[in-house]
């Protein structure tokens, strides 16, 4: 078994092609996770009715009903981490899977180890264990919107608000820097750790966010857009 740190988690695995299926699950097991393989969106649905696991990794291109639809259906019920995996590269379909809340996306072929790796890096964020200690306990408020982060929940008005990993990891991130403008480029680096990367994937997490908390998101007032520049956090007037 590899030398992993952080707790395992159950994860289920959906790709169409067996000989992938077997090559990731094997490779998840090597790294200390329990994986079911099912090979269809239908049996991907029933696997995580039956038992929410703690993350899927999903194809993209899967016959019956794709990968986006299944993620699609996942998100409207439950908040599990989702890696994409596929053989489309083009940045609509990475595109498309953030908006609809995947967390990751590793695309084909891919370094089972790579893979590995990220879906390590998504467990540990969705658990709220990517930070440091200190910067996972307490709460963050402002207003009727409240971050929970020992718990990494955030609810507005006492109504819990699911959010992907990533949505939650801007929303603390801009919420410790409230009134600070920062560029796409800037988010993606200090947020995410990413030194390069496609910046319109802020825009689609911001535009998440927005959904989710503003009272009306064509008019955001917590998450605002600089011109120029990129985003800003405005703390509700005192």
């Amino acid at each position: 078994m590899v030398n992993n740190p952080d707790p395992p988690g159950r994860i289920v695995v959906v790709d169409d092609d067996p000989t992938v299926a077997d090559v990731v699950g094997r490779y998840l097991v090597r790294d200390g996770h329990s994986v079911q393989c099912v090979h269809d969106g239908y049996q991907a649905l029933r696997a995580v009715e039956e038992r929410p696991p703690d993350l899927v990794v999903l194809d993209l291109m899967l016959p019956g009903i794709d990968g986006l639809e299944v993620c699609r259906r996942l998100r409207a019920r439950w908040p599990i981490p989702v890696v994409m995996l596929t053989a489309l590269g083009d940045e609509t379909d990475r595109l498309a899977g953030f908006e609809i809340g995947a967390d990751d996306y590793v695309t084909k072929p891919f370094s089972p180890r790579e893979l590995a790796m990220r879906v390590r890096s998504v467990l540990r964020r969705a658990r709220g264990t990517g930070l440091p200690e200190k910067a996972n306990d307490g709460t963050l408020s402002d207003g009727e919107l409240s971050v929970d982060m020992s718990a990494h929940e955030a609810r507005v008005g006492g109504r819990l608000i699911q959010l992907t990993s990533r949505e939650y990891d801007l929303l603390v991130f801009l919420m410790r820097n409230p009134r600070k403008a920062f560029t796409r480029e800037q988010l993606l680096n200090e947020v995410w750790g990413w030194t390069f990367g496609d910046t319109s994937t802020v825009t689609v997490h911001v535009r998440r966010l927005r959904e989710k908390l503003e009272g009306d998101p064509t008019m955001p007032r917590r998450i605002v857009t600089v011109w120029g520049v990129g985003y800003r956090y405005e703390p509700e007037a005192s």
